[in-house]
């Protein structure tokens, strides 16, 4: 059956008169605050409750119950043009109702996904003697696969946002540093098989997307439940959870509840490790909405879901305020007097590739009176040692100087406006409920402006005009 879009709310006020508020709220679908105070902040979290590990397809269809919708990814899975496809489904899995997605690829389902015995699945038992699809994800030349800079270009030309090709790409770029690592060859040898790589394209992209619809300001995850026994994979048998997957988890929480399969696949912890920032027990939150994503197996007496809960926290701003309305970043300093200013370009494209938040350059005097710049990278911490190396490769610095910060930041949601040109994303920022700005997404305006020969300041004011219009 195919699922019902369901869109999801944000809660957010528009400045202006009331008139102009109740109309902003109205065709952006965010629902009425509750009573707050002038003083609270409000974070929306994404709490990932993982007592039966996670997959691909487990996030996707946790993502649909939520309230993302279907055709969100069904276009997103077209834009790739690997010939590939969602089936979209429910289940029941122990008693939960649940949304199960298969992904096809040239074609319907075998047989025995059909019947929910399907060979390749994302849990496996001891004794299975077939690969799974994460499990495709091998190092060496022998047969047909796609290499990560081959992936990366297929995800590249696809008509994707540029924030979730980013997102989907360090997915990728973190599963290939792993499998590198495993198995000491360079990151450019790794290869997918054919199948696998097609089937673990839309899993990525399509978390990529749906995470970013969703709309929360963090991901906050459980312990994870990794299961236990072997796994047959390409290079043989090895034991649950996977090499790949413990290379992922590292930092976080982790236990196995005795089930004897694979519970969380490395796809399922390239995810983790890219989107969560703090992993702990059910965070103190307003629950707005759940969504469960079934697993493939269907275990007695356990429930192979993935549970999403969305809600609001709230908390007091100011120098009481605590963690979860603010978010710890790392500050990356380095001083540079002799690099090319052609490679200085370089660096910071490499930087924010890699998961950078921020990067940039401030003019300086340094020692002798030699002109220089100030290169500052800002990150999340799990990122930092990975473009701290970056930058020694990268440039001529003898020494990076580190530091953790605290920083505060907005909430965001997006809508997409039609305009002449066509379509283009609506960056909408808010704090305590309040819009307090929006903004014409500026790679749709210039990827537009780019195709059509229309100048760029054109297509960014017919933006905002058609913007401004769905408020009156």
């Amino acid at each position: 059956m195919r699922l019902a879009a369901r869109p999801p709310k944000r809660n957010l006020r528009a400045t202006g008169n009331s008139g102009s508020r109740k109309r902003l709220e109205s065709k952006l679908n965010f629902s009425k605050p509750t009573a707050r105070t002038t003083n609270d902040v409000f974070m929306r979290i994404a709490y990932l409750d993982c007592f039966s590990g996670i997959s691909g397809d487990m996030f996707l269809g946790a993502l649909l119950d939520a309230g993302v919708a279907p055709e969100l990814l069904e276009d997103a899975v077209a834009g790739l043009n690997i010939g590939a496809a969602l089936e979209i489904s429910r289940t029941n899995r122990s008693g939960i109702e649940a949304t199960k997605v298969d992904v096809l690829i040239h074609g319907p389902k075998d047989r025995a996904k059909a019947t929910g015995h399907e060979e390749h699945s994302h849990e496996h038992s001891p004794a299975h003697t077939h690969p799974s699809r994460d499990a495709r994800l091998h190092s060496h030349h022998h047969g047909h696969g796609r290499g990560l800079n081959e992936i990366k270009k297929v995800i590249g030309a696809a008509k994707l946002a540029e924030s979730a090709k980013h997102t989907a790409v360090a997915m990728f770029e973190k599963l290939g540093a792993a499998e590198s690592k495993i198995h000491h060859v360079p990151i450019e040898q790794v290869h997918f098989h054919e199948v696998g790589a097609e089937d673990a394209m839309v899993d990525i992209v399509c978390a990529a997307v749906g995470a970013e619809a969703l709309g929360a300001d963090e991901f906050v995850c459980s312990p994870l439940n990794v299961g236990g026994g072997m796994v047959e994979c390409e290079h043989g048998a090895f034991p649950v959870p996977a090499p790949a997957t413990v290379e992922l988890l590292k930092g976080a929480p982790v236990y196995s509840s005795g089930i004897q399969a694979e519970l969380v696949t490395p796809t399922g912890a390239a995810i983790v490790s890219t989107l969560v920032k703090r992993f702990e027990p059910f965070p103190a939150m307003t629950i707005e909405k759940i969504g469960y994503g079934a697993g493939s197996r269907d275990f007695r007496r356990h429930a192979n879901v993935l549970r999403i809960t969305m809600g609001t926290a709230r908390e007091n701003e100011g120098e009481d305020a605590t963690a979860a309305s603010l978010e710890t970043v790392s500050i990356l300093e380095a001083n540079l007097d002799d690099l090319n200013p052609q490679v200085f370009g370089y660096v910071m494209e490499r930087l924010l590739e890699a998961g950078a938040l921020d990067v940039f350059g401030t003019p300086v005097n340094m020692k002798k009176n030699r002109p220089g710049t100030l290169l500052t990278v800002l990150s999340k911490p799990e990122a930092a040692a990975n473009l701290t190396q970056i930058i020694f490769a990268e440039t001529t610095t003898l020494g990076v100087r580190r530091r953790e910060e605290k920083r505060q930041v907005l909430s965001r949601a997006w809508q997409t406006i039609s305009t002449q040109f066509g379509d283009v994303r609506i960056k909408i920022s808010s704090r305590n409920g309040t819009v307090t700005g929006y903004a014409p997404e500026y790679e749709d305006c210039r990827r537009i402006a780019a195709e059509q020969r229309v100048p760029l300041k054109m297509i960014m004011q017919e933006a905002l005009q058609e913007f401004l219009k769905t408020s009156k």
